[in-house]
């Protein structure tokens, strides 16, 4: 009988103890289980931009993302050579057209080298992890 009792008591111990564990801690991240529609980062990182007519015109330096997790601008390098003498300038995300053309990817932004040249840059500041204007 005591047997019985005690099994009794631990069976009900246990049951009151594992919902607790089975439940998951709060705040834990969801995994997918199918793949979302969209686009990869790698299709703009580190992407050479053109004009509407083909001539490369900078390349993509950062992606910027805003709080709500949506792409917000593009920052991209113009002018200089091999790195030497470039400028960063920021670009909306929505100004940036990607679509495939002769079998490559291309980014296009319809203005000039020289217009992007003439905008504001921007400088990274390692110690505030942003884009700061240029001094």
């Amino acid at each position: 009988m005591r047997r019985l009792v005690a099994a009794a008591a631990t069976v009900m111990i246990f049951a009151a103890i594992t919902p607790g564990m089975a439940q998951q801690p709060a705040g834990r991240s969801q995994l997918l289980t199918t793949m979302p529609a969209g686009k990869t980062v790698n299709n703009y990182y580190k992407q050479s931009v053109y004009d509407p007519q083909k001539n490369k015109i900078g390349s993509v330096e950062d992606v910027l993302i805003g709080d709500d997790g949506r792409v917000m601008a593009l920052i991209i390098g113009v002018g200089g050579f091999l790195g030497a003498g470039e400028k960063d300038v920021a670009v909306p995300f929505s100004a940036i057209h990607a679509e495939m053309k002769d079998g490559s990817w291309y980014l296009t932004l319809d203005t000039t080298k020289d217009a992007l040249k003439s905008a504001p840059g921007y400088t990274f500041d390692k110690t505030k992890t942003t884009w700061v204007p240029a001094s």
